[in-house]
């Protein structure tokens, strides 16, 4: 990912995170996919009414799928509002999809969604990461790192000169 990519990532009015995702695993490898939706679906999604925790992607006939992502009913749907939990399609190329399905036959490797957010020409993509999980002592070291850094942080903004 380049700089250009992250500033447009920065910039996005929203941007829905995974924050448990860093949390369990060890990302390997991260693609940028665009997401098939319905016209409630990316209202919803402008409003910020999407949620991540709980999802995963797989590929099924050479198709890369997600699967658990909550995106709310839209308000002012009428009768054609859509599925809040449905399975929904990620639009990558043939060779991303035929690398991601070799690296998931491993033991231990698994696909899963790190940030939805709208690009500058108004759509949806998704960031997905390759992961490996991690176990619970990196968890505890992570946790660790974490609660050091805050610290440090304190300590500067608390210094005087």
């Amino acid at each position: 990912m380049n700089k250009e990519q992250e500033l447009l990532r920065k910039k996005s009015p929203v941007q829905i995170k995974n924050k448990k995702a860093a949390f369990d695993y060890h990302f390997v490898d991260t693609y940028t996919a665009g997401i098939v939706l319905t016209g409630t679906e990316i209202k919803s999604i402008r409003m910020g009414k999407a949620s991540l925790v709980d999802t995963f992607c797989y590929i099924h006939n050479d198709e890369m799928w997600v699967k658990g992502m909550n995106i709310s009913p839209y308000f002012y749907g009428s009768y054609n509002n859509h599925e809040a939990r449905r399975d929904r399609k990620l639009l990558l190329n043939k060779r991303e999809i035929r690398h991601l399905k070799e690296d998931t036959k491993a033991v231990g490797f698994t696909i899963v969604p790190t940030l939805l957010f709208i690009d500058d020409k108004g759509r949806a993509k998704l960031d997905i990461a390759l992961c490996r999980g991690k176990k619970e002592f990196d968890k505890r070291e992570t946790l660790k790192l974490k609660q050091d850094k805050r610290e440090m942080d304190r300590a500067v903004k608390n210094f005087k000169v």
